[in-house]
């Protein structure tokens, strides 16, 4: 039914355009221009909602700084190698900059039917400066055009991006230095595991926060290569000196192929690669800020800032911030299966597909950004339940590990040891009993090597203390650790 309605409203759209056709100037000429861009080759005007369906302007029009860097950066290499004159360059480079504040004013008005945002600017320009402004296209594409314009955009934005990924670093770090001693249960499947800190967990949030910077400083390092100059697809017969124009726009160096410099999107996808897994990984830590924030774990309280109540519930506070978090990861994973999909098989060189790259990269960013800054200010705020925290590492046989490792230093084999164990667990399980509780008789029972010394391993802090190596969960462990951690934020 939804085809059919559209089938019918473009039916009529071509009636329209037939009834205007049959419309004749005194010369006998169509009245409706053809797109001055790529006109010449054509006969009759493009469909009325193809020029809409085929447009981007409606969000490329963000790139509209990194367009007009880029084309200024242009002109003054043209006018380097003297394919300008000076006069021309600066006519040029006045008119555009003249275009980038009437856009921040708002009173730029951007066309439809000028497809894009390069376009847009370029036909202002000619507007501004008339003639001379129609020499500005002289040894480029759009093809190389918005490839560079995509490329100095997500640098910019990873750039920002990773000073965010800092500020929650600095955040979760000073958390776990202020909790380098509070005991808490480690989990494995959910399961109490083993005693370890708080500041321990805490410091494994960082460990994933660290690659994720890692992940964006690689891969800005491979996009920041400058694909102006590569022009349409076999690069362009005028001297141009790619060298200088990549120079003025900071990047590394200019790409070496002129095929792969208009169709490469690597660094969009390796971008939002890294980016899902950045998102992977807020997801995990919002959901243990969830689990512990339940009734039923009571390990934390979230600030009333970063959550919600109920319309009908009276008595409940919602998690909604890593709620949003948690479920905004599906978004940004799919914006990369987006663009891995529009990639796959596209033939070299450039391909209109292409145009379906910038929204998804575009939603990525603006996602990632809201996410971590939301981080950012509801970590520091995050109230610990130390009390509730400690008891809970208490129950479970948290120590059951610490014991078996106690019978292997009195040169009891681990297997052995581990049958031990699992026997006295067995028979706490059915007394109720942990085994910190259990009497020195009833543990000589299993083990006739156990002695009195048992009961420092076997409290929570004995259990903490004794993994004082490096990456273990003792509080000095993870004291030193944290000062490492500052350590390297401060190296960068």
């Amino acid at each position: 039914m939804q085809l059919a309605i559209i089938t019918e409203k473009h039916t009529e759209r071509e009636k329209l355009a037939m009834t205007n056709s049959d419309e004749k100037d005194i010369e006998g000429t169509n009245e409706k221009k053809l797109n001055q861009t790529w006109g010449g080759r054509f006969h009759e005007p493009l469909d009325e909602f193809i020029s809409k369906f085929a447009a981007s302007i409606q969000f490329d029009k963000r790139l509209y700084k990194e367009d007009i860097a880029g084309s200024i950066a242009h002109a003054e290499m043209l006018a380097k190698v003297e394919i300008l004159t000076t006069e021309e360059c600066g006519l040029i480079v006045e008119g555009l900059k003249s275009i980038e504040e009437d856009i921040e004013k708002g009173s730029f008005v951007w066309s439809t039917e000028l497809e894009d945002v390069h376009m847009n600017i370029e036909a202002a320009l000619v507007k501004k400066i008339n003639a001379v402004g129609k020499k500005l296209h002289t040894g480029r594409s759009r093809n190389d055009q918005v490839a560079t314009d995509i490329k100095l955009w997500l640098r910019k934005a990873i750039d920002q991006l990773s000073d965010l990924i800092e500020q929650l670093q600095v955040a979760v770090i000073n958390l776990a230095e202020n909790h380098a001693a509070t005991i808490m249960p480690g989990f494995t499947h959910l399961q109490t595991a083993q005693p370890v800190t708080l500041g321990h967990h805490l410091l494994a949030w960082n460990e994933m926060l660290e690659r994720d910077f890692g992940r964006f400083t690689d891969c800005r390092s491979r996009l920041n290569e400058c694909p102006l100059g590569a022009a349409a697809l076999a690069g362009t017969t005028f001297p141009i000196d790619r060298h200088l124009t990549a120079s003025k726009l900071s990047f590394s160096k200019p790409t070496e192929n002129s095929l792969d410099s208009v169709s490469d999107r690597d660094f969009a996808m390796e971008f939002c690669a890294g980016a899902s897994i950045l998102m992977s990984h807020l997801s995990r830590i919002c959901e243990e800020l969830i689990l512990w924030n339940s009734s039923q774990f009571h390990f934390i309280q979230l600030s009333d800032r970063f959550a919600t109540g109920s319309s009908i519930m009276p008595q409940k506070k919602n998690p909604d911030v890593p709620e949003l978090i948690r479920g905004k990861t599906g978004r940004v994973t799919g914006n990369f299966i987006t663009l891995l999909m529009l990639m796959k098989s596209q033939p070299l060189a450039y391909n209109k597909d292409n145009q379906e790259d910038k929204e998804p990269l575009f939603d990525t960013v603006d996602a990632l950004g809201d996410c971590l800054r939301a981080m950012i200010d509801l970590v520091p705020d995050i109230e610990v339940q130390k009390d509730t925290m400690y008891r809970a590492a208490m129950e479970g046989y948290s120590t059951a590990t610490d014991l078996a490792d106690y019978l292997v230093r009195k040169n009891i084999p681990f297997r052995e040891a581990h049958e031990i164990v699992g026997r006295s667990v067995a028979y706490g399980l059915e007394n109720e009993l942990e085994l910190s509780h259990m009497p020195l008789s009833k543990l000589q029972e299993f083990s006739p090597k156990i002695e009195t010394d048992v009961y420092d391993i076997l409290s929570v802090e004995g259990s903490v203390a004794s993994r004082a190596h490096l990456g273990g969960t003792a509080p000095r462990s993870v004291k030193a650790a944290t000062r490492r951690a500052q350590d390297r934020l401060r190296a960068r």
